[in-house]
Order: structure tokens, then C-alpha cells, then sequence
């Protein structure tokens, strides 16, 4: 039985997603978190000591330390959507440092933010806690906007700053996504070289997706997008839990695939259809962790609802942005911990 904060945020959606069994892919498919997930899963891989080394760094933080789970704190929507309109509502956060506390502070697993964010306050804190260093965005100034990922630093200067990791994110489906994918399979192979480890923001954008609905958040296309992710040796997946399916297919000639995907493999429901985003991460070998989504009215359950589906589809944790820095610093620690409460909690299970 789940805890009683955990039980109440889920109202009457409780026995909908802790009682659930997936009868899609097996559980014992899966290579699951644990705390042995470095030595017997990433420990097989080609990635060098050093890189093993950060990764343990990272897995080995904050309240989830040696869990094999991982909280993350993402603030780079200052760029992506405008300091303005991330930060107008908690002026704080316009320091860095502050978002660096906050990580800190909420029992985080790393910190993950923009090279000049993580650059002012380095010596003070990348030996404190896990730095990822966010090297590309869509920058929101140019006008009309457009929707591009481009480099705003270099992997060497993530390096010399002492970060664990990169992250990068492509548009997959948008006119720049073949040379988002060069640039960032380049910017993965050297941070491997160096020894810092890999994180990859894998999402959807083409207004094509926009259908009857929103198929940029469809288990099938967000599988396959997570399958080109770890095809370029991402280390850990980044992704927006699936809400729908059959992107493939509402979609005219467009891609292919099969339908026992949609017959056997996948149902309707949020833990089966993350089941197939962590499939495609080779079957749970390289971690998949879903994003918190935008702030709003019912946070505290919706982040509840979001963990309790990663990890019982066999995901490795959630990295949550906006729903824990729009707020004041005691509630963006209580959210958080709330997450990783999720996960500490033995009786919420693998479906």
C-alpha cells in the first residue's frame, strides 16, 4: 500500500494506476533500475571508466542515491521559452545559483541547465552536485520564430567546468532533425571521449503531428524517437509520457510499422504506453525518464500520477522543471521530494 500523501493525490485514479498489470511486454523483459544497474547493465557497454565514473556520481546523489532512480532538475527555459516568462513569477531564479540550491536542496540527482548558467556558479558547486550541461536550444528571439536546435557551446567547455554530462535535444520529424542528429551524435562521441556521460531530449516537432489530435505525444512515434536516441549512444533518454497512439497510422505514407504494435504490444492505458517508450530504449538498457510537463493548477498530483507511471512501465525517473521552480523554494522542495517519494516507496511495483 502506497503512502497516504500518495493515496490522496491520486484521488480516484489510486487503484487505476498502482493495481494495474501490463499484459503487453513482460516486466521480465525489461532491464530494470536497481542499485547494480551500473555494474551489470552500463558496465557491458563501450563507455569508458571515466564515464561509468559520472554516472555512478549522478545515480549516487540526493535522496534517490543508489536507488538506481534518478530526480533531475531541468532549467533551461530561459532560453527555450524566455527568462521572462520562466522566471517573472520567482524573480529568484534568474540567479542561477538559487536553481542550483533548489536542486540541491530537493534531494536531486543532478542539475541540469545551460552552459553560462552552470559556468557562473561552477566552483562553488560542480563538485556538490551532478552538472548536465545543456549545449543546445531553440533560442526564441528571431523573428517570425522559428523551432531549431542549435549549439550554443561546445562539449570541451562542459568538460573544463567539471559537468558529469551533456544534454542535447532534437526535434525529431522537423525539416532540421537529419543535422540536429549529425550534430549531436558528434557532441556524444566526443563527451564519451572525455568521459562524461550523455543525455538526450527526444522529442516530436512537426505541425504535421497535429492530427485529431496531438500524435507528437504518441506511444509509437515517441518509441521510435527514443530507438534513434539510443542509436546515437544517449545514455539516458529524456521524453514527454506518451498520452496517445496510432501516430504511425493518422499520419498518410508516412513511416511504417506494424500492427501487433498496436494489437499486443501496447493498450490504451499511461503505463502501456510508457511500456513501449522504455522498450525502445533497448529494453530499459539505456534509462528512460519521462518529463514533468508544464505548471499548473493540480502539480503536486500530476507530478504523483507522472512517476508512478515511469516507474511501474519501468522507467528510471522523472526530471521535473517548471512544476518545481514556478513556486516558491519550500513547495518546489516539498514537489520534489514528493517525485522521489514515488520511487522510494517499495509497495508501488514494476506492473
Amino acid at each position: 500500500m502506497a503512502n497516504q500523501a500518495i493515496l490522496n493525490l491520486l484521488g480516484n485514479d489510486a487503484s487505476y494506476l498502482l493495481d494495474h498489470e501490463c499484459k503487453t511486454i513482460s516486466k521480465d523483459k525489461l532491464h530494470l533500475p536497481s542499485p547494480y544497474y551500473i555494474d551489470e547493465i552500463m558496465n557491458l557497454t563501450d563507455r569508458k571508466t571515466p564515464v561509468l565514473r559520472n554516472l555512478v556520481q549522478i545515480f549516487n546523489q540526493g535522496r534517490l542515491s543508489k536507488t538506481g532512480y534518478l530526480s533531475i532538475l531541468p532549467v533551461d527555459q530561459g532560453i527555450e521559452h524566455s527568462a521572462g516568462a520562466s522566471f517573472a513569477i520567482n524573480p529568484d531564479y534568474f540567479d542561477p545559483e538559487n536553481i542550483v540550491k533548489l536542486a540541491i536542496e530537493g534531494g536531486c540527482n543532478a542539475i541540469a541547465s545551460t552552459l553560462g548558467a552552470l559556468g557562473s556558479v561552477a566552483r562553488r558547486y560542480a563538485h556538490k552536485i551532478p552538472f548536465i550541461v545543456k549545449l543546445n536550444h531553440n533560442e526564441l528571439l528571431s523573428y517570425p520564430n522559428t523551432f531549431d536546435q542549435i549549439y550554443f557551446g561546445q562539449v570541451e567547455q562542459a568538460w573544463e567546468m567539471g559537468a558529469a554530462a551533456i544534454g542535447a535535444t532534437i526535434y525529431f520529424g522537423s525539416e532540421e532533425s537529419h543535422r540536429q542528429i549529425q550534430e549531436t551524435s558528434k557532441a556524444f562521441q566526443k563527451a564519451h571521449e572525455l568521459g562524461m556521460a550523455t543525455v538526450l531530449w527526444c522529442y516530436l516537432r512537426n505541425n504535421a503531428f497535429k492530427q485529431d489530435k496531438d500524435y507528437s505525444t504518441s506511444a509509437d512515434l515517441t518509441g521510435q524517437a527514443n530507438h534513434l536516441g539510443v542509436t546515437i549512444e544517449a545514455d539516458i533518454i529524456k521524453q514527454k509520457q506518451a498520452t496517445n497512439n496510432g501516430g504511425f497510422k493518422a499520419l498518410a505514407h508516412y513511416g511504417k510499422t506494424n500492427e501487433l504494435v498496436y494489437q499486443k504490444l501496447t493498450t490504451n492505458h499511461p503505463i502501456d504506453l510508457t511500456r513501449y517508450q522504455v522498450a525502445n530504449c533497448y529494453m530499459g538498457r539505456m534509462g528512460l525518464i519521462n518529463s514533468g510537463g508544464e505548471a499548473g493548477k493540480n502539480d503536486m498530483a500530476e507530478a504523483v500520477k507522472t512517476a508512478i507511471i515511469n516507474k511501474r512501465a519501468g522507467g528510471m525517473g522523472l526530471i521535473s522543471g517548471r512544476k518545481a521552480f514556478q513556486r516558491p523554494l519550500k513547495e518546489g522542495i516539498e514537489l520534489l521530494n514528493l517525485i522521489q517519494d514515488v520511487y522510494l516507496d517499495k509497495s508501488i511495483t514494476v506492473a
